[in-house]
């Protein structure tokens, strides 16, 4: 009776997710835009086949949002992008939060010299800048697949989060419930997995959200740049061939703005849920 109960409290609090807005919005955003990466090319199907006639045509029945400097379709460029760059985001958003729970989880947990010696690396890897070691990672190696671009992307990632996490634990092993849990002779796993996890789940999932949204803005930014192999559907691979082409010139002006909406777009609905689900399970913002 009090399982059945419980369920019905917990479907109940859920269900008030619908009722704010910012969850609404920025999820219905980022299921558009992992709807179009899944099938995507198949509803809208994608030719590399060029029409120089018909370079930077504006905005038709035929071209929704016009074509680019070789005449090919903008609009099913930027769905066929979908699929190279969420599935970079969401990549680099897991292996980021794999790293950064484990090792923060690691670090608390352990505590004495292992905790320190963990947030020496910690620090190293926060206070090292990425982008000169990502501009001399260009020199040695050329990125070709989404997973060792996610992986380069999240080496940079996980300290934060890696720090934050070791906060949260550090702050749950003080409660009582995992004092009880020392005194009884549970097993390292069963707290760890059964009673801190739980606890910090929320903190996590806004925590994948977020570093989805920086992953975006990293992988169009090292595409804009140059520092991966090349691939023409790649909303960074769009700005570059922008700016190549020459930003004085309103054609290409518009055809930038494209690409660039649409990392807009995405960043907005990831901070949007991301902050939705914050004011959710945060109970201190709840009261206010």
């Amino acid at each position: 009776m009090n399982k059945l109960k419980n369920v019905l409290l917990n479907k109940k609090r859920y269900a008030g997710l619908l009722h704010n807005p910012k969850v609404i919005i920025g999820g219905g955003i980022l299921f558009v835009f992992v709807f179009l990466a899944l099938f995507g090319q198949w509803i809208f199907p994608y030719s590399t086949s060029t029409d120089f006639s018909n370079r930077y045509a504006p905005a038709s029945a035929e071209h929704w949002l016009g074509t680019d400097d070789m005449g090919r379709d903008v609009f099913r460029q930027l769905v066929n992008g979908c699929r190279t760059c969420v599935g970079i985001a969401v990549l680099t958003a897991a292996f980021t939060t794999f790293l950064g729970v484990f090792i923060g989880v690691l670090s608390a947990y352990c505590g004495g010299i292992a905790d320190k010696a963990i947030q020496v690396v910690t620090n190293l890897f926060l206070n090292v800048p990425s982008f000169p070691i990502l501009l001399l990672l260009s020199t040695l190696i050329t990125i070709e697949d989404n997973f060792t671009f996610a992986l380069v992307l999240s080496i940079f990632n996980w300290a934060g989060l890696s720090r934050s996490v070791r906060a949260q634990v550090i702050s749950l092993k003080e409660r009582d419930f995992i004092q009880i849990c020392k005194v009884i002779n549970m097993s390292r796993m069963h707290i760890i997995f059964r009673e801190l996890m739980p606890n910090i789940s929320s903190y996590i999932l806004i925590n994948f959200i977020l570093q989805m949204k920086n992953a975006i803005f990293g992988c169009v930014g090292i595409m804009t740049l140059g520092l991966a192999g090349f691939d023409p559907s790649n909303w960074g691979a769009m700005l570059f061939r922008a700016k190549s082409a020459g930003l004085i010139n309103p054609k290409v002006m518009n055809f930038l703005m494209k690409p660039l909406v649409t990392v807009c777009l995405f960043q907005t609905g990831a901070t949007l849920l991301a902050h939705g689900l914050d004011e959710f399970f945060n109970p201190r913002l709840q009261r206010n």
